[in-house]
């Protein structure tokens, strides 16, 4: 941890001196994208919100939908301190307590570990759900998902303790040694999820286009390939960096200009795009994009059935027409039978 603090001081330090001397092409780069992860934090965090909304007090949920809604807590709390970081760097305020900082990033690992890890379960369930559906649908216990993400969130937020500030507070009391081995044990943490994250999408991919039973293909499988492809591609970078990189020396004293800032940018957008997603797969409709309620979008986004989408829309403006037809057979067998 002592790295990271090391460098958000040059970093400072270096703005400081630029600010005299000029600005330089590092400060451009770290500028241009704090300004550009600002942007994307604000687009997310409302669509995050929105989404937080839809799912915590307006609709019924279900075992994904409560995924769902921690994987877009998790988004959410990362955008809000994302903010909070692209306004100080915006407004040149430097002169920052090196707490902040810490707090900062070990909130970032918190939101950042506790999305990547309902988002393989996520992935790692619907992949056990094809496979064996009967046992899915028989013996899952009910609050499963709600259990696996209070475990994660702790196993995230215990993780993220120890191995950043409370890590370099052991490491004077305890010796260096189990500070060590508390980032050996976050690093490999991360890597078992990225492993499983892509293992268990490639398989439920192989096995819904290429296994031997036909599974329909539906929104919610969509909506999952999508989620899972996004994340390996904007937001697996700032996981190699933080975790792994940054505590390579080497790495760490001939890092690229503004990398940083870029992995930051990137996970910006992973976080943003998520909403975006569900959204999108809920407003397509036989190939056609349809304008309905956001409400009625996020529900479609998250249909595991081809049937579910038409009889949702159809059971209500049919449901009265079958049920005065019903009752009219029954009166008029009534009066027969009389």
């Amino acid at each position: 941890m002592d790295l990271v603090i090391q460098d958000w001081t040059i970093n400072i330090t270096a703005l400081k001196e630029s600010n005299d001397n000029g600005i330089s092409f590092c400060e451009v780069v770290s500028r241009t994208m704090t300004f550009l992860s600002l942007i994307i934090a604000l687009v997310g965090l409302v669509g995050n919100a929105t989404v937080l909304w839809f799912l915590g007090f307006q609709m019924s949920r279900n075992a994904f939908s409560v995924y769902i809604l921690n994987l877009a807590g998790a988004d959410f709390v990362f955008m809000c301190f994302q903010i909070v970081h692209c306004f100080y760097i915006i407004l040149d305020i430097y002169f920052i307590p090196t707490n902040f900082f810490s707090s900062y990033t070990m909130v970032l690992n918190i939101a950042y570990l506790s999305g990547l890890s309902i988002l393989t379960v996520i992935s790692t369930e619907r992949f056990l759900s094809v496979m064996w559906p009967i046992w899915y649908r028989c013996q899952r216990p009910r609050h499963t998902s709600a259990v696996i993400c209070t475990v994660l969130w702790v196993l995230s937020l215990v993780l993220s303790l120890l191995e950043g500030k409370e890590c370099g507070f052991l490491y004077y009391t305890s010796g260096p040694g189990l500070c060590k081995t508390f980032d050996l044990i976050t690093t490999a943490w991360l890597i078992v999820l990225f492993v499983v994250l892509l293992g268990s999408s490639l398989a439920l991919v192989l096995t819904i286009f290429c296994g031997l039973h036909k599974v329909p293909v539906t929104r919610l499988y969509v909506t999952i390939v999508f989620t899972v492809l996004v994340f390996l591609i904007f937001g697996l970078p700032y996981g190699i960096y933080w975790f792994l990189l940054e505590w390579i020396r080497e790495f760490h004293d001939n890092k690229p200009c503004g990398f940083r800032n870029v992995t930051i940018f990137l996970s910006c957008i992973n976080s943003c795009a998520n909403p975006i997603i569900y959204f999108l797969v809920g407003s397509i409709r036989h190939h056609r994009f349809q304008r309905k309620t956001l409400k009625l979008l996020l529900q479609r986004a998250m249909q595991d059935s081809p049937e579910e989408e038409e009889c949702g829309e159809m059971g209500s403006s049919r449901r009265p027409r079958e049920i005065k037809t019903v009752w009219k057979g029954l009166r008029a067998a009534l009066i027969r039978h009389k």
